[in-house]
């Protein structure tokens, strides 16, 4: 089932990384990603390393932003990669022990660039202005991100200025799946902040077989 609602971005919990990954574990989320930028590989490393003692032998995925060989070291399920990184096949060449490539993609010919590459999933954003990127892509809009979706051949997340306000919006476009960083890492009690978000996931997504 490709459905899974909240794919958390874990990016300067006011918590702890620690904190956030233990709430998306009870939560039952299937995917947590670890993204720190700007900093030594070392420090990604580790703070993935105890995120992933949090992770390990339980349904939730760890995931490590850009670095293939950051996911490995750490022991990662897999590893989401930018536009701008290793290319995705050359990162499962030289990374067999990840089990997971995610692909951002920023706009419907980017998506359609990507099927011969055949991530495991992609994400669709940014759907709204966000200010967690130095230098954001362009805005989709949910409309276009609904789009794209829907072009799509493997799951996708919707990702970019999501919250619990603007979600059902997203949802109705036709997004199937939703990231977010702020609506939990933001927040001093982030396993309620990520049960909120599934609240609101389950009551407005509308799942393919539902969409005309």
């Amino acid at each position: 089932m490709n459905a899974f609602g909240l794919y958390l971005v874990v990016t300067d919990p006011i918590t702890s990384y620690e904190a956030v990954t233990e709430a998306a574990v009870r939560a039952g989320l299937r995917y947590v990603q670890l993204r720190m930028k700007n900093v030594p590989r070392e420090t990604v490393v580790a703070t993935a390393r105890a995120m992933r003692r949090i992770t390990r032998g339980t349904g939730t995925l760890l995931i490590v932003n850009d670095d293939p060989e950051a996911a490995a070291l750490a022991e990662a399920d897999g590893v989401h990669l930018g536009q701008g990184d290793m290319p995705l096949p050359e990162a499962r060449a030289k990374f067999p022990v990840l089990r997971v490539f995610g692909l951002s993609t920023h706009s419907y010919a980017q998506m359609e660039a990507a099927k011969p590459v055949r991530p495991d999933y992609a994400g669709v954003g940014p759907v709204y202005a966000t200010p967690t990127k130095a230098i954001p892509d362009p805005t989709l809009g949910p409309a276009e991100a609904g789009r794209i979706v829907r072009a799509s051949p493997w799951p996708t997340v919707a990702i970019g200025g999501i919250d619990a306000a603007r979600l059902p919006e997203t949802l109705r476009a036709g997004a199937i799946n939703f990231a977010v960083v702020r609506a939990v890492c933001r927040d001093p009690a982030p396993y309620d902040a990520i049960r909120r978000l599934q609240d609101v996931w389950r009551a407005n997504v509308r799942l393919p077989a539902d969409v005309e």
